[in-house]
């Protein structure tokens, strides 16, 4: 048994979806395509204390004296689960809560990956995908970010559910990346609700981005399903308009009140937004 280990996951922006529920969370999932982050999630695990063998969820919080505050996140809670183990769990983030970039996905998939090396479990990276990719369809807070974040770039899920069952594609190109968050969406309320529309609209969507893999025709897919889908909300309708008129490229984060841009869409529209890029590499170990 190791002392600690720490894992780095991407952020992931979901450009569009169309949802594929199953009985079998691995089999579960969804289709479309997005961008991971530079921007991402640093996850330590380390052994729970034997004197109190339970597991700790704690997320930074530089405004209290410990620096960290306790969550409850219940992907990673069953990821630890899974692999049988109590750990005390460390989670470092720039990126918001439930604002569109995977951040419960890449938790997930951080602690299966750190504690799999703390806990010497002896697992494949495909088998620690599969149990963060289930914990999390399970918790209903997404479908697709796991899968995505473990490969980077510019991912395309043309099957869902985890890597036994789904198949992925990628965009082979690098951009610089610039986002606005305006607060957070429910992604559960969302993913319970009815989804016909939302997926035959991310269905047209994925047609699109596999006849022409570019990121112009991502973007202008992704604006699209946003509108199709009804998700669009008052403050990410502006910021559209305000980078269309400055002739830029942006759409709406599934699913969160966000706004990205490609190249400078954002700073071009008099916004000071955060800058990153698209990650070259999957998830890893540090």
């Amino acid at each position: 048994m190791r002392e600690e280990a720490t894992a780095f996951v991407p952020g992931h922006i979901t450009g569009f979806f169309s949802a594929h529920p199953d009985d079998d969370p691995t089999k579960a999932g969804s289709r479309g395509a997005g961008l991971t982050l530079t921007d991402g999630v640093t996850v330590t695990v380390r052994p729970a204390p034997a004197a109190e063998p339970s597991t700790e969820i704690l997320l930074e919080d530089r405004e209290t004296e410990s620096g960290f505050t306790p969550v409850s996140v219940e992907p990673v809670e069953t990821v630890l689960e899974t692999l049988a183990v109590s750990a005390r769990v460390e989670v470092e983030t720039d990126l918001p809560l439930g604002a569109g970039f995977g951040t419960s996905g890449a938790m997930a998939l951080g602690a299966a990956l750190a504690a799999n090396r703390v806990f010497d479990r002896k697992l494949s990276e495909n088998e620690l995908v599969t149990i963060a990719h289930g914990a999390e369809v399970q918790a209903g807070t997404g479908l697709g970010d796991v899968v995505a974040q473990a490969r980077g770039g510019i991912p395309i899920r043309l099957e869902p559910g985890a890597p036994a069952s789904n198949l992925l594609d990628g965009i082979p190109a690098r951009a610089r990346v610039e986002y606005v968050s305006f607060g957070d969406l429910s992604t559960p309320d969302v993913l319970s609700g009815d989804t016909d529309e939302l997926s035959a609209a991310g269905k047209q969507a994925l047609s699109r981005v596999v006849e022409e893999p570019t990121l112009a025709s991502f973007i202008f897919a992704s604006r699209a399903f946003a509108r199709e889908a009804e998700l669009l909300t008052p403050d990410v309708l502006e910021a559209l308009e305000d980078v269309a008129a400055v002739d830029g490229q942006a759409s709406m984060a599934m699913l969160g009140n966000t706004v990205f841009a490609l190249g400078t869409g954002l700073s071009d529209a008099g916004y000071d937004p955060s800058v990153c890029a698209t990650h070259p590499a999957g998830a890893l170990l540090e």
